[in-house]
């Protein structure tokens, strides 16, 4: 059973290359797959040097679309989704989203982080269906062509998607494992205006979620 990473990626040129480093040598992943995001800078070239097939989009059209774009080319039956931003991805983080999936008794695991930093694991104990670290079926993920347009809202969506099957992601704690927040990768004030427009697509889908399961009154 195949294993496809992939990792969506916007202006990661300084981390990338790491995640890819970690995934390439693990026994269970046949492919490592970045999907440069329509990046401003050496991202492409990054993950290329590291090892990894590169999918080049034309434009920035969100995580959604990445991730999509990533899965159609995927040779794998399960897909690892992970962030381009990651800090201190060891091979046991990789261990633990895959292991309920292979072994059937989950179709999704989400990746909280614990014991790292105190900022990102607040984050996740207080949103933990908001991870964009998860393992996945292939086939369930393809099935929602509607995942291309959520942008930052995929997890909510990818959760919905669960939900619709009559199932509930895993939790899996990730332990020692963080990223980058956005406010120092673009500096305080871009930073905080890129968190506020990904809260707000993620309010947007979480909307649309509760709107499509409403039955009529």
């Amino acid at each position: 059973m195949g294993i496809s990473a992939v990792i969506p990626a916007y202006n990661e040129e300084k981390t990338v290359a790491a995640v890819v480093r970690t995934l390439q040598p693990h026994p269970q992943v046949t492919e490592v797959i970045v999907v440069n995001d329509g990046s401003e800078d050496g991202t492409s070239g990054a993950a290329r040097r590291a090892g990894a097939h590169v999918v080049d989009l034309p434009q920035n059209l969100g995580k959604g679309a990445a991730i999509m774009a990533g899965a159609r080319v995927a040779g794998g039956e399960i897909l690892l989704l992970l962030d381009a931003d990651l800090v201190g991805l060891e091979p046991a983080h990789i261990d633990a989203l895959l292991a309920p999936v292979l072994h059937g008794t989950a179709e999704m695991t989400v990746g909280i982080f614990a014991g790292g930093r105190w900022l990102t694991d607040v984050a996740h104990r207080l949103t933990p269906f908001l991870s964009g670290q998860r393992a996945v079926r292939k086939e369930m993920l393809l099935a929602a062509e509607s995942l291309k347009d959520s942008r930052f809202g995929l997890e909510v969506s990818l959760s919905r998607l669960l939900g619709e099957r009559g199932c509930r992601p895993v939790a899996v704690p990730l332990y020692n494992l963080s990223h980058v927040m956005k406010e120092e990768k673009m500096g305080f004030w871009r930073g905080s205006r890129a968190r506020v427009r990904m809260y707000w697509e993620i309010t947007r889908c979480l909307a649309r979620s509760r709107g499509q399961g409403a039955g009529p009154g």
